[in-house]
């Protein structure tokens, strides 16, 4: 049976210094450099959660060339006036390369992707559009790679858990259940979709 479990958060935003300000604002910490995302025309700042997780603040990359395709995460669709926002998170699993038709049309297709020395494979949506407005996880495999939070500096922040927030409760927890996911997630019913995250930093207990 395939086991799945929470691997990192994502903020979206039309340029990394506005996605750095909204997290600065609110945890209390500044963020690391991250690196290019070749194939996508994107670059990404870091912050590390615990010893297992982290997040990414993710925005186009205006200085690459125009990718030949959709950015992931929905990017493509951001204006350079939105504002930066938690849009939706990563699963880390195994063997991604094998999961079934049915798993594929709803987490997306599976890629190689790069940045600097690691490479993995990821579950990314053909049209770059997010799966269920985000919040179902992609799903991320790092095969040999050392996973990224081992070379990220510790803040003293640390996720605490992530509450999922979709009209459709419960097909959310089918899609978890069918990639046998265990993690500090909870999925309420809601009218809209929607993630919240609770995060202890060296201030006290803030929130995305």
């Amino acid at each position: 049976m395939r086991r799945s479990t929470l691997d990192h958060l994502i903020i979206v935003s039309p340029t990394l210094a506005s996605g750095a300000e909204l997290v600065e604002q609110a945890l209390g910490v500044q963020l690391q450099p991250g690196g290019k995302h070749a194939r996508m025309s994107t670059h990404n700042l870091l912050l590390r959660l615990g010893e297992h997780f982290y997040l990414e603040v993710i925005a186009p990359d205006h200085a690459a060339p125009v990718p030949t395709r959709p950015r992931w995460f929905g990017l493509d669709e951001l204006s350079a006036q939105a504002a930066p926002y938690l849009a939706h998170w990563v699963a880390r699993t195994e063997h991604l390369a094998d999961i079934d038709e049915r798993l594929r049309k709803v987490f997306g297709e599976v890629e190689p992707m790069s940045r600097g020395t690691l490479s993995w494979t990821i579950s990314i949506q053909p049209d770059g559009h997010l799966p269920q407005e985000g919040v179902i996880p992609s799903l991320i495999d790092w095969g040999a790679s050392t996973h990224p939070v081992q070379g990220m500096v510790d803040k003293g922040c640390a996720l605490q858990r992530l509450e999922i927030t979709h009209p459709d409760s419960e097909l959310v927890e089918q899609n978890l259940e069918a990639i046998g996911f265990s993690g500090p997630v909870t999925v309420l019913r809601g009218e809209r979709y929607g993630l919240q995250a609770y995060i202890e930093t060296p201030s006290g207990l803030r929130s995305l």
